[in-house]
């Protein structure tokens, strides 16, 4: 009997390798890893230069409080303020704690601009922002808040997509709307991008924070850095987490002037996020995915990867009915169950995973090779095929 609370069904499986797209199991099997940790190893497995920088850093230091100045720490915001919209950021740990940090600081602002009673946050029907009380409130999936007692409170929400419903939800107790660029857990949906503008222009004419979750969909994973780079707009706060500690737990909330104006020293904290170690790591993922033409590369990649699929969806028009996504976040919609069909995925050693909508999720590391892509639709189509 495990020792390790049954809080995940696992797989009868374990790895004790990796290296770029592929895992290596204990059974002596090579996979090929389409689920990247979900939206984690941006790098893919043990990316050298990532490697050398936790060697280099965990000799020197590994942890120090907060309470001093931290170098690593301030080169790592000065790059991700430089490369978007933020002024400030704030190290955590996890995208849920990075989620926790954009709720605080909407709340806050405007408590310190003496109008506490704009507390309430629009969150949207679908989404995922973590396993905290207050991120599983937000998101309210019946499935995640069942039996942990009454609900955190503070939250409104609206069907994905219902622009009446969503102007009629914002009242003057409304702080902030808080959306996922790309729904990942909830199907990879993608908001378009004059849905976007939409939400900016809203959120300006109502006087109220626009938060953008990029916590699965950040870091490079859309093609650009920012999916809501694509729509050319600035939100006011941004938790990230995933790809940019490229396996090792770091997350963050970018956050601009005039929405960090409430936070000051006492309002928020963490005692290791932003370390040196996890610093460290993070300036190496950027170094590599700040390169020029490797964003562009990721773009282009996804492309191919989707154009590839809708070849299949063509082919096999009886068992698969949309492919969506941005970049390297790709879902494939099935007639079939998502379940049963990743079964017959994993069998022929591709590793994808199921998202709501019976949707199956394919998140290939930021660095894998044409090659490996069509390894994977060739997988594809040969358990398509299979599947009766």
């Amino acid at each position: 009997m495990s020792a390790i609370l049954g809080t995940y069904n696992r797989k009868k499986i374990s790895f004790k390798k990796g290296k770029g797209a592929y895992l290596y199991a204990h059974n002596g099997k090579k996979y090929l890893d389409f689920v990247s940790g979900i939206a984690v190893n941006s790098l893919g497995h043990c990316h050298s230069h990532m490697v050398r920088a936790i060697q280099k850093q965990s000799k020197k230091l590994i942890h120090v409080s907060n309470a001093f100045e931290i170098p690593e720490q301030e080169k790592l915001a000065k790059r991700l303020t430089k490369n978007s919209f933020a002024d400030f950021v704030v190290f955590v740990n996890s995208g849920a704690e990075a989620t926790e940090a954009s709720i605080k600081i909407a709340r806050k602002y405007f408590f310190e601009k003496g109008m506490p009673e704009k507390n309430r946050i629009i969150t949207f029907k679908g989404a995922f922002h973590g396993r905290t009380l207050a991120a599983l409130f937000a998101a309210n999936n019946k499935d995640h808040t069942k039996g942990f007692g009454p609900r955190v409170d503070g939250f409104d929400q609206v069907p994905f997509g219902d622009h009446e419903a969503l102007n009629k939800a914002i009242t003057n107790k409304t702080a902030a709307i808080m959306v996922e660029t790309i729904l990942g857990e909830g199907g990879i949906k993608v908001i378009p991008n004059e849905c976007l503008v939409g939400l900016r222009k809203i959120c300006d004419e109502k006087k109220i924070l626009l938060i953008l979750d990029e916590v699965q969909c950040g870091i490079g994973r859309s093609g650009k850095l920012f999916a809501f780079d694509y729509a050319k707009i600035k939100p006011d706060i941004v938790p990230i987490a995933k790809g940019i500690g490229g396996g090792f737990p770091l997350g963050a909330c970018l956050v601009n002037k005039k929405a960090s104006e409430g936070m000051k020293p006492g309002t928020h904290g963490s005692t290791f996020g932003g370390n040196p170690l996890a610093m460290s790591v993070g300036n190496a993922v950027l170094d590599i995915i700040l390169k020029k033409g490797f964003l562009k590369n990721v773009e282009r990649n996804g492309q191919f990867f989707k154009d590839e699929l809708v070849k299949l969806k063509h082919k096999y028009k009886n068992k698969i009915l949309d492919v969506r996504g941005k970049g390297l976040l790709v879902g494939v919609k099935l007639s079939i169950n998502n379940n049963k069909f990743l079964e017959h995925v994993f069998k022929n050693k591709l590793l994808a995973v199921k998202a709501a909508d019976n949707v199956i999720r394919l998140l290939p590391p930021l660095i894998v090779k044409k090659e490996e892509i069509k390894k994977a639709i060739n997988i594809i189509d040969k358990s398509l095929k299979e599947f009766k």
